[in-house]
């Protein structure tokens, strides 16, 4: 486990636990972006986790999903309201890419999927779609 000091917060490299997602996503509305009947086992296959602790509460949260190896996403970015606006978010990004490049044998790919408000965030982080268009569908149980 990975701890990061700063002034007014401390990034643990942990997962989030299904209760401090709960209340980060609604803190920001994104109750309804998660299928709460299974996003425990989705944060229990999270690869590398973090999150942002100030007071004694987790007020941000990130976490990075693939194959370890070569494909990386960052999914779930959340910073509460109260602590948005500070760096924070940048921090916890900044925290998964070092991760990526302390595992990562060779060169890694990373992506994610930004809300148009956050674009600005993962571009200062070198993000950009360049060619690349991403596509992605909805694939329902049992479906063949």
């Amino acid at each position: 486990m990975t701890i990061e000091q700063y002034e007014d917060a401390t990034l643990v490299g942990r997962r989030a636990t299904l209760d401090e997602l709960h209340a980060l996503a609604e803190s920001v509305g994104w109750l309804d972006h998660f299928d709460w009947s299974t996003i425990g086992q989705s944060l229990e296959a999270t690869l590398h986790g973090v999150v942002a602790v100030r007071d004694g509460e987790t007020v941000g949260m990130a976490r990075l999903l693939g194959d370890g190896v070569k494909y990386f996403m960052i999914h779930d970015v959340l910073v509460h309201p109260d602590h948005q606006g500070d760096g924070l978010a940048a921090r916890l990004v900044e925290h998964l890419l070092e991760h990526v490049a302390l595992v990562a044998p060779s060169r890694a790919w990373v992506g994610l999927f930004a809300s148009p408000e956050a674009e600005h965030l993962y571009a200062e982080h070198g993000f950009g779609s360049d060619d690349m268009r991403g596509m992605w569908r909805w694939v329902e149980p049992g479906a063949a």
